[in-house]
């Protein structure tokens, strides 16, 4: 990512119908933080809120993703539905990701505006590798 390039997306979670989408707005922190974007495209919502994640958030969504997997792995065997939020709830606008049937991401302006959406998104098979792929491109872009 350098000079005008595109902003590139770090999560995207799409159906063919609706999406949420986190995009990298500048590959550059600004005091620890990357300044991204949370991006929702729907038949009835279309919305953008900023955002920001460090380092360790991408750790925290590998961790998601992998405890989304376990918890797919289980399924039938609890009643338990996984839930888990990115980045972490309380500092900035973040989804929690919902691994119901179909998923569910639900975006939280929490500090700002205090309006949060939930969108369905009917994810196929193959999206975990998907965006396991994502992440270790993001975090090649970053050096991270």
């Amino acid at each position: 990512m350098t000079g005008a390039a595109e902003p590139l997306d770090v999560i995207v979670l799409y159906d063919g119908v609706q999406s949420v989408a986190v995009r990298l707005l500048s590959p550059t922190p600004q005091c620890g933080y990357y300044d991204a974007e949370i991006v929702i495209r729907s038949d009835f919502v279309n919305a953008a809120v900023r955002t920001g994640f460090n380092s360790d958030d991408l750790d925290d969504w590998a961790a998601l993703l992998e405890a989304v997997e376990e918890s797919d792995t289980e399924a039938g065997e609890t009643d338990d539905v996984f839930a888990g939020n990115w980045p972490s709830e309380g500092r900035t606008a973040y989804l929690t990701f919902i691994a119901e049937d179909p998923y569910v991401v639900e975006v939280h302006d929490a500090p700002s505006t205090r309006i949060s959406v939930r969108v369905p998104i009917d994810l196929k098979a193959g999206w975990l590798d998907a965006a396991r792929e994502r992440l270790g491109a993001v975090r090649k872009v970053l050096g991270v």
